[in-house]
């Protein structure tokens, strides 16, 4: 178990690599030669261009010595942009996401005064812990709950300051639900004009015999949605063609990496092997090779988009429906089209940029069979992981480790190793654990079928969330306490189990500690020193950039990692909200990681980041959800620990809480969620009537033509008319369609076209 000389030289190996990273970063960005590493926001705007000034700056080192001087003045400097300015920067999503983090201050730093200032001393003053025998703790519990006597009354100081914990909290979620409501309205009220303004994304369209899809889609919306209704693109299932596109561009890149090489090295012509990434086969002339290869993909390619245009079976019963108006667009999106619910289903069209274009090829029917086999997936792997979750905590302590390995024991005694190794590996060890876990989610997120990126990102965060709930705050508590006091539960009677855990479970707060010093410190430094990205740029530069073009391409400005940021600040709310009653010290810990990746990330978003798609802030109303969730969880563990610490009656006053809680959800959830669901008709309209006073002969039709057409599609030269269908403002709609008038009763499948088919 950690004590505090432990956490002592954790601290200082963590602030010191992130002291490293932080002046290894300001020293790398001044260099020219990295500028498009860690300014490719600018560049990507058109803003900035190389960065040379005679007599100062190379093009490959800066030596301006004045600027070393000031190496550190991004810190101010990301501070320095008005927020209203840094929406317009970089994107509402963006602005909002670095809001997350001023919320933790937000609650944490007035937590932690009244913490420091009233439950410390009540905690330290128990005596209760140094009584004790074979309980081990550390100088860190005896500022914990575990330091109170049981049944004592100090537990009425900690029941008080929670309330007061509690009813602060749901002041900071009302009012930043309120300002990120008014933001969200305000931007888009504000937003220049996009396609999806106009779109909606239909799905699950019945088959017609008489019809082909796009005469159905026609006829049903010129009918529903006369004087509304504009044109409409078809989805096709280009996934293999996509494929090829990618493959192509790989070898495309091979191709340009040898001529590039043969260009520095005119008297030897470069060779590669055929096998699997040229380790074997037979040598053949690289660019010969290539070239071959580049040709016969793109012969395959053409035949496949041919393939996939002319084959009735490419088409898929979905499509991007656009109208005329903003105001039609969004009646369409945000009501039922027909009587039958489960066909003709409306939503908001992603943007463009937004589209997951793969999963529009599933077939609608199948979504809930997909979403159900990964729900279940999800439990057998969330429970799975506890296995390694358990092993990784009993070699991250001194005496897993000597179990384990008992020939390091006459290492690990020494008094420095012992402090690295109970300070420092276990947090890097869980760190380096979840590594790989966000891919697999993200994967099964893909597979449940959603179709933007957007909802691709949130799906992924709330099962992160949950993953960390289960695995990193319960599995390492219950796991990390039943090894450390293993000896005790064994020993002990069975009546006193209750006891030991209510005195043990607080004590974690020490690993805990260390996790947030490894991820919330060190890591985030690690996150601007962007040394990945920076190694790539150089290798692009290097064997694949021929022009100013190509060196703007080779960029990777990356963009914010919802799916593993929000579940990670959510994880140090709930150690806020769980450990603010039981061990404050945690909490000076937590408000360092806020502040520092406040700065971090909003430097980032200013310089680097650029967002893959823009949604409006669409995700705070998981945020504040999951941020209830914690403050849920904290009421009831604390209940929890009162009864086990002889103190029913006390606990029976936090019973009130969760209700509370849930009610404030509730309010907060009616009084705001709408703002992110749903878009106001009003405010449709006055953009409507804004845009045609100012642009009376805006071609809209022309504005949305190939808005909606696959990317694959974009750059060949097949004609648009394959591709889009509209409505050319034609009174009646003509039909293929054999009139059912003469039937006694309209067959149940053809109900919904029916009433339009004499049209």
């Amino acid at each position: 178990m950690a004590n505090l000389q432990d956490i002592g030289v954790s601290a200082t190996i963590n602030l010191l690599s992130a002291l490293a990273f932080l002046v290894a970063f300001a020293l790398l960005r001044l260099q020219p030669i990295n500028d498009r590493v860690y300014f490719p926001k600018w560049y990507l705007k058109g803003i900035r261009g190389s960065p040379r000034r005679s007599g100062h700056v190379h093009d490959v080192v800066n030596l301006d010595f004045n600027m070393y001087i000031r190496f550190l003045n991004w810190m101010p400097a990301a501070l320095k942009m008005p927020e209203p300015e840094l929406v317009e920067h970089a994107g509402l999503d963006s602005a909002v996401f670095v809001r997350i983090y001023l919320l933790g201050l937000k609650i944490f730093v007035p937590i932690t005064f009244l913490a420091f200032a009233v439950l410390v001393p009540v905690n330290w003053t128990g005596e209760t812990l140094e009584h004790e025998k074979g309980l081990a703790y550390s100088d860190i519990d005896k500022l914990s709950l575990s330091n109170i006597p049981p049944a004592s009354k100090r537990f009425w100081a900690h029941i008080v300051m929670f309330y007061v914990f509690s009813f602060w909290t749901y002041y900071i979620l009302y009012k930043e639900y309120k300002i990120i409501a008014s933001m969200r309205l305000r931007f888009l009220a504000s937003q220049k004009r996009r396609p999806d303004q106009f779109s909606v994304l239909l799905r699950n369209v019945p088959l017609d015999p008489d019809e082909s899809i796009s005469e159905h889609i026609e006829h049903f919306f010129c009918v529903n949605h006369p004087d509304r209704y504009l044109t409409h693109q078809l989805v096709y299932n280009a996934n293999h063609l996509a494929k090829l596109v990618e493959k192509k561009k790989g070898l495309q890149n091979w191709l340009v990496y040898y001529e590039n090489k043969y260009e520095r090295n005119p008297s030897q012509r470069p060779t590669t092997k055929t096998g699997f990434w040229g380790l074997w086969g037979s040598t053949v002339d690289a660019i010969d090779y290539y070239t071959t290869e580049v040709e016969k993909i793109s012969t395959e390619e053409d035949v496949e988009r041919e393939k996939v245009l002319s084959d009735p079976n490419s088409l898929i019963p979905a499509a991007f429906v656009s109208f005329k108006t903003r105001w039609a667009a969004a009646v369409c999106a945000q009501t039922q089209q027909s009587s039958n619910p489960t066909i003709w289903l409306t939503e908001w069209a992603p943007e463009p940029r937004d589209i997951y274009w793969e999963n529009l090829a599933i077939p609608y029917v199948k979504l809930a069979i997909r979403k159900l086999i990964m729900a279940v997936a999800l439990f057998f792997l969330t429970f799975c992981f506890m296995v390694p979750i358990t092993f990784v905590q009993s070699l991250a302590n001194i005496e897993g480790i000597e179990k384990v390995f008992p020939f390091l024991k006459p290492i690990i005694e020494k008094k420095v190793i012992k402090s690295v190794i109970q300070g420092f590996l276990p947090g890097i060890a869980l760190k380096i654990f979840l590594i790989l876990l966000p891919r697999i989610l993200m994967t099964m997120s893909q597979i449940e079928g959603f179709t933007s990126l957007s909802a691709l990102d949130r799906r992924s965060a709330e099962k992160y969330h949950m993953f960390i709930l289960v695995n990193v705050f319960f599995g390492s508590v219950i796991t990390g306490t039943a090894l450390q006091q293993l000896q005790k539960f064994l020993n002990e009677p069975s009546t006193e189990f209750t006891k030991t855990v209510g005195d043990s479970i607080p004590m974690k707060a020490t690993f805990f500690i260390t996790y947030i010093m490894v991820d919330g410190w060190a890591g985030i430094a690690a996150e601007i020193l962007r040394l990945v990205p920076l190694i790539i740029f150089h290798l692009k530069n290097t064997f694949l950039v021929k022009t100013d073009q190509d060196r703007d391409q080779a960029m990777d400005p990356g963009c914010l990692d919802f799916p593993v940021s929000e579940p990670r600040i959510q994880l140090y709310i709930l150690l806020g909200f769980v450990y603010s009653v039981v061990t404050p010290i945690l909490l000076p810990f937590i408000i360092v990681f806020f502040s520092f990746s406040y700065l971090v990330y909003r430097h980032q978003i200013i310089n680097v980041y650029n967002q893959k798609y823009e949604s409006g802030a669409a995700f705070w109303p998981h945020v504040h959800r999951r941020v209830i969730i914690g403050l849920i969880l904290a009421q009831l563990l604390l209940m929890g620990l009162f009864s086990m610490r002889e103190a029913e009656k006390s606990s029976l006053f936090l019973v009130a809480l969760p209700i509370l809680t849930i009610w404030v959800h509730k309010f907060c959830k009616g009084r705001f969620e709408s703002a992110f669901v749903k878009f106001p008709l009003q405010d449709a309209m006055v953009k409507d009537t804004l845009e045609k006073a100012t642009e009376p002969n805006l071609d809209l039709k022309a504005y949305l033509k190939d808005a909606y057409v696959h990317p694959v599609f974009k750059s060949s030269s097949i004609e648009q008319t394959l591709l889009i269908d509209d409505e050319e403002n034609n009174t009646l709609v003509p039909t293929k369609r054999t009139s059912h008038r003469g039937s006694k009763l309209p067959s149940e499948d053809n109900s919904e076209t029916d009433a339009y088919a004499g049209c």
